[in-house]
């Protein structure tokens, strides 16, 4: 089976959304920046995890990340090696952007991921089930950078954010647990965040540049599952505003010492509970102002 991620040509008019990742077996280079062996190790070992298709498991101790930093720190080593089937990265996501979610996996504050070129398709989009150990879908607001979002002397609010933003478009995040444990996830939090917050591409709908038309805040978004309703929240749910999870996610990666650039995706966070969609099963997400955006689950 070939499980590298796939991405249909633009003129297609359908496109083959993410299927499960493929990451290579070799060290990721640049482990002087990453923490040094430890952090390659742990980066390798979880590329193995994946490629072998097994269980989500806890990290060996002699390698699990200590820390935030450190998880981080395997995150990117992980990427680097995720990224020579899946594409150099081309933008962001946050998970855990629920306080009551951060406190299920023993953490107090959102987490980042990054998204993969290969992994990033436009819609209508199909995927298969069984290229993932457990499918997760989640139903979100995106942006389309059309500005850096780089180091400056405060924070980045609301405010700043707005004024990089190339257009809004509504997203669905492929994810996969591998089989997670969600009775013991409160060990793992640190484990997660290594593990690219477990996302495996997302599929982008219609964007729309004249988002300042919109209430991004009231904006009301509308799952349904082989089309009978499924769920439904606002741009609120999104850590108060969606711009202000937007903001967050700029601090983290400034902090990280990186930069979001000019041209990247940032997807932030799910309005709807996240779904664990089954072969046969079509998901239609209505975010308000937006053409619906599908996904086909085979």
């Amino acid at each position: 089976m070939n499980r590298t991620a796939r991405a249909g040509a633009t003129s297609a008019p359908t496109r083959s959304a993410p299927t499960r990742s493929a990451p290579t077996r070799s060290a990721p280079t640049g482990g002087a920046r990453t923490g040094g062996a430890r952090i390659e190790a742990a980066a390798r070992w979880l590329a193995e995890q994946h490629l072998a298709r097994r269980e989500f498991t806890a990290f060996p101790e002699r390698f699990a990340p200590r820390d935030l930093s450190q998880a981080y720190a395997v995150q990117d080593a992980f990427v680097r090696i995720k990224s020579r089937a899946c594409g150099p990265a081309r933008g962001w996501k946050i998970a855990l952007s629920n306080p009551s979610m951060q406190a299920f996996v023993g953490l107090d504050a959102p987490i980042a991921g990054r998204l993969l070129e290969r992994q990033i398709v436009r819609e209508p989009a199909r995927t298969c089930a069984n290229h993932y150990g457990r499918l997760l879908v989640e139903f979100e607001v995106a942006v389309l950078l059309g500005a850096d979002l780089g180091p400056r002397a405060r924070e980045h609010t609301r405010e700043s954010v707005a004024d990089a933003i190339a257009a809004v478009l509504p997203a669905l995040e492929l994810a996969d647990d591998r089989g997670a444990d969600y009775s013991g996830l409160h060990a793992h939090g640190l484990q997660i965040a290594a593990d690219n917050a477990w996302n495996e591409g997302a599929v982008l709908g219609q964007a729309r540049r004249d988002w300042r038309t919109l209430d991004l805040g009231t904006i009301r978004g509308t799952v349904s599952v082989d089309t009978q309703a499924a769920g439904s929240g606002f741009g609120r749910d999104l850590m108060g505003h969606p711009l202000d999870a937007l903001a967050w996610l700029a601090n983290h990666v400034r902090a990280r010492g990186l930069v979001m650039r000019a041209g990247e995706i940032a997807i932030l966070g799910t309005l709807v509970r996240t779904m664990f969609p089954h072969s046969g099963q079509l998901l239609s997400f209505d975010l308000d102002g937006f053409a619906p955006l599908a996904l086909s689950v085979t």
